[in-house]
């Protein structure tokens, strides 16, 4: 039997509401776990953020004037942005993910989301404000964003790179972390998740030492209305239900932005 056909962005947007698309299958989509951030990938970025028209991600917001608030750095399958999309209806949020199969399978989900929205209600804006780009993120991430744009960056359950030699790989470093306050603005929030401990204490620590963020913990987000963030964070990504299916435990890490002093 032929491995089945599965639905691209291009075929999703021309289905009629007889004949809605099967959102895709991840089994069509598989590739390799990681990619090497260092290595040469073929990838086209803007020059700079004003470069970029946001209307062709979220065409529902054409004419608004607005850019991505939530930055999911190493999306995945996209389980973040998908839980996240219904609950911040009029915010942007844009996945960012390497690896060429993954990053398809995100954007064939959005766009067989968005027409089933549309079919059940013609003036549905469902998953409009949720897009993806392949992007290295550690190379480009200040092409997407700009100075003090996104109120919140996700880094759920990243690469460990558990070799002493590959530390320099991982996606929170300490020359990373001068750019990731660059695009935050005061207030907002980095959420970071892994199920290595090591890891965890890594970034905790690295994030800690940086004189443009402070550490938040839980209850306190969880009182600021963030809870149903925190909630996505442990539970929506496909890693955080593997370990949750294996017994394994989560380590969460947040950190606000803070004004320059």
């Amino acid at each position: 039997m032929g491995k089945r056909k599965r639905t691209t962005a291009a075929t999703a947007t021309t289905t009629t509401s007889s004949d809605l698309p099967l959102l895709p299958q991840k089994k069509h989509y598989r590739q390799r776990a990681h990619a090497n951030p260092f290595s040469d990938h073929s990838l086209q970025y803007p020059i700079a953020p004003h470069a970029i028209d946001w209307s062709v991600h979220y065409p529902a917001f054409s004419g608004t004037g607005k850019a991505p608030e939530f930055a999911d750095v190493g999306c995945g399958f996209g389980g973040l942005l998908i839980a996240l999309a219904p609950i911040f209806p009029d915010t942007l949020m844009l996945g960012m993910e390497i690896r060429v199969q993954v990053s398809q399978y995100v954007q064939d989900r959005i766009a067989a989301l968005r027409v089933t929205g549309q079919a059940d209600d013609p003036d549905s804006t469902s998953y409009q404000n949720v897009s993806i780009v392949r992007a290295n993120a550690m190379k480009f991430l200040p092409n997407y964003f700009s100075k003090n744009s996104l109120s919140a960056l996700f880094f759920l359950f990243p690469d460990p790179h558990f070799k002493s030699r590959k530390h320099k790989a991982r996606i929170i470093s300490p020359t990373l972390l001068a750019e990731y306050a660059y695009v935050l603005r005061p207030g907002g929030i980095v959420y970071t998740i892994t199920d290595v401990k090591d890891l965890h204490d890594w970034m905790r620590v690295h994030l800690s030492a940086f004189p443009l963020f402070e550490p938040v913990d839980e209850e306190t987000l969880r009182s600021e209305g963030k809870g149903p963030i925190i909630d996505a964070v442990y539970t929506s990504t496909e890693e955080g239900k593997k370990v949750e299916r294996n017994g394994g435990e989560k380590w969460l890490a947040c950190f606000r932005r803070i004004e320059c002093h």
